[in-house]
């Protein structure tokens, strides 16, 4: 009996994972040779670093949108991504660059993270305009760029460890922090705080630079309700979305016209977006990308 509720349970499996992959419009991903080789490349970080296992969880869903949402309360990098971005065209293009990038400079070999890195730097070359309040934005600017990366990584780390398979404990999250410092050093950011502690004093120190602008209000309504949404794909969506919303800062939920609602986040938003990640990690199995690394780390 054992072994027959087993066989049941993976077709199960492998039909959602069937049924995700058809919504999502993307085929079974398979790592190229930037993952397999060469033998014995750890890659940036290696195996045993928290940033291979924060960024092979299904949690990093959440964590996309809220980095989304709350980058855009710059009004610079608002600016560049409302001049340079076809988010409207291809929602999810700039979410699956990002995805691209992440795990590239995660799991892939060495030169190819740091291939990845040059190339990010020369579209950034081209990225440079003036925001509607009038001033000039270039993304290479090392303090746009560190506003990036700690908004970025602020919310992978809170998503991981509100949503994610274990929480990291403070030497994790704070070795995670310092990991991804190196990628933004390489950027060409300005220093980025290597702790926890350190890189929330740094964002809230950040709050009388933050403005939410009529650019962003659009953009925001745009990704809380995407209107090419698969209708399949609308309540996984919906989940997602306010669950990113829920790990936002008090006074970006204010500025968003979203009020902080504790209730409702405990008792409804929090357990159907832990169900929801539950479901995607069960049905969509290990990163294949990680699976790949770890053996070329080991041979």
């Amino acid at each position: 009996m054992p072994v027959l509720v087993d066989q049941v349970a993976e077709a199960a499996r492998l039909r959602l994972q069937s049924g995700l992959r058809t919504t999502l419009g993307s085929g079974p991903p398979i790592p190229g040779p930037e993952y397999t080789s060469p033998p014995g490349d750890p890659g940036l970080f290696g195996p045993e670093s928290p940033a291979w296992e924060v960024h092979a969880d299904p949690s990093m869903l959440v964590a996309g949108i809220r980095a989304l949402l709350l980058q855009m309360f710059h009004p610079l990098a608002m600016a560049g991504v409302n001049d340079h971005s076809d988010y409207r065209r291809d929602p999810s293009g700039r979410l699956n660059r990002t995805a691209h990038f992440v795990t590239v400079t995660t799991y892939g070999s060495t030169e190819a993270a740091e291939a990845a890195i040059a190339g990010v730097r020369r579209v950034h070359d081209f990225v440079t305009g003036t925001a509607p309040d009038g001033r000039p934005y270039s993304a290479n600017d090392p303090h746009l760029l560190l506003w990036v990366h700690a908004a970025e990584v602020d919310s992978f780390l809170r998503s991981y460890q509100r949503y994610g398979r274990r929480p990291l404990s403070r030497e994790e999250a704070d070795r995670y922090v310092a990991d991804m410092a190196e990628v933004a050093v390489r950027l060409g950011s300005d220093v980025p705080p290597r702790t926890v502690a350190g890189m929330r004093a740094w964002l809230r120190g950040m709050r009388d630079q933050l403005d939410i602008g009529e650019q962003a209000r659009d953009t925001c309504r745009f990704l809380l309700s995407p209107p090419k949404l698969p209708l399949a794909a609308r309540a996984p969506y919906t989940v997602v979305a306010a669950a990113a919303i829920g790990l936002l800062p008090t006074w970006a939920r204010l500025e968003l016209r979203v009020p902080p609602l504790p209730l409702v986040d405990r008792l409804a938003v929090g357990p159907a977006a832990r169900l929801l990640v539950g479901t995607l990690g069960w049905a969509t199995g290990s990163s294949p990308f990680r699976d790949a690394a770890i053996d070329r780390a080991a041979a």
